[in-house]
Formats: C-alpha cells, structure tokens, sequence
C-alpha cells in the first residue's frame, strides 16, 4: 500500500537548527505552530544562487511549504511572515540557548501552538536586545509548562499552605517547595517565586532566585545531558573576566 503524499501550505515556523547536506542542500530543524518540530531537506538551498538562501534565516518567522512521506518531508516554499526584526549581537547566544532547549526537549511533530506563540514572543524580545533575562526566565517556564512539567509556583509540597512573600523556599525537583528559613543556603525568596507565577520579573534578587530554580527544573528534564550554549556563554565569561 503506497502512503499518500502529504502537502502543508505557508505554516507559520522558525528555523532551530541548519546543517549542509550533499552540495548544495540544508537540512532543517523547524519549528511550527501546528505541526510541532520536525525535519526537513531544502533542495538547492545553499550557494550564491541560491534562491531561499537570504530567506532561510533563524529567528525570523516564515511560512513554510513542504511534502513527502514519513519522517522528512521537502521543503517547496518559504517566504518571510513579516514583522521581524535583526537581533543585537547581545542577544544571540540567549536565542541559540532556546533553540537548544526546544531541540533537546520536544518531540518531533507534537504539536504545542502555546510553546510556539511563547518562542515567538521570547525572540521578539530578545530583538529588543538587555536586559534578556526576563524573557529567558518566563519562556523557560513556560516552556515547562507546555511539556508537562510545570512548576506550583504558589503552594508549599508538604503543608499545601500558600507561598507567602516574605516566606523562604527550597526547590526539589519532582517534589516541589519546600519551607526554610532566610539564610539558609539555597533558599528562594517567596516573592521571587509568586513574581515568576505571575510572570512579572524585574528585581535582582527575584532574577536570580528563578534562574537557580529553573535551572534545576530543567536539569532534570535534560537527564544529564549538557547545552552547548552554556558551555559557550561560560567559556565567554572566563575569557571576559581575563581581559
């Protein structure tokens, strides 16, 4: 029995991840609002006459045309959605970093039109350029939230009493907060917390708190496995700090 060719027409995607294949052709790692995460060979698409070369760009919103069966399919259009922007050199190794995320994370073609919308919305902040990082923290959390393992950001594991702000916490991945005392190490602020569940961050404090607990969220979910970018942003970090 032969399988039916399947055809999608001008699907809102972003562009992960592009790699060259044979001479002249890349392979896509792409992003779809309805179609989820999902492979596929553009043709002719490298080399000075190249017509999508220019087109093909991460960051930037397209929409996508492609066919075929099974797992990669063709790509046959792509043209830009419009509305975006050039990121600042401040911000590309933040957008890098949520791409890594996104391909690490997801399964291909399971699609998460929140998760789309929520990326979409982190880039054009990151255009924005600093400060980045309340657009990282947010898209991480919900990032979290779209693959099922959101945090209860407003209620303590053990008693099931609400987080009060001036209340001190220990995050346990797969268990939840837990209540300590201020100053003791480790210990998220209650307000820290009860700002990233309602996804206002601006304070310092309240910035580094939900990066150490959505770092450890996230580990989890890695299962070991280490992002190149932050290995990069590290060793950036040590060579800035040498100068």
């Amino acid at each position: 029995m032969t399988r039916s060719v399947r055809r999608v027409m001008l699907a809102p995607g972003f562009i992960l991840h592009q790699r060259p294949y044979r001479e002249t052709s890349r392979i896509l790692e792409v992003l779809t609002r309805e179609h989820g995460r999902l492979t596929l060979f553009a043709r002719g698409a490298r080399g000075p006459k190249a017509r999508l070369a220019p087109v093909l760009q991460p960051f930037r919103m397209l929409l996508l045309s492609w066919s075929g069966r099974g797992e990669s399919a063709q790509l046959t259009a792509a043209e830009s959605a419009g509305g975006g922007v050039e990121l600042p050199g401040a911000s590309i190794m933040s957008a890098f970093y949520l791409n890594e995320l996104l391909l690490k994370l997801t399964t291909r073609h399971d699609p998460h039109p929140e998760l789309f919308d929520a990326y979409a919305t982190a880039v054009g902040e990151l255009g924005a350029g600093p400060p980045l990082e309340p657009a990282l923290r947010i898209f991480e959390k919900r990032l979290l939230d779209a693959l099922g393992y959101g945090l209860d950001l407003t209620t303590e594991a053990h008693s099931g009493e609400r987080i009060e702000p001036h209340g001190y916490y220990h995050f346990r991945p797969a268990q939840g907060l837990f209540a300590t005392v201020a100053g003791a190490a480790g210990a998220l602020a209650g307000r820290s917390l009860l700002e990233l569940a309602g996804e206002r961050l601006s304070g310092e404090r309240e910035l580094e708190d939900c990066r150490r607990l959505l770092q450890a969220a996230l580990a989890q979910c890695l299962e070991g496995r280490e992002l190149a970018t932050r290995t990069v942003a590290r060793a950036l970090a040590r060579r800035e700090g040498r100068r």
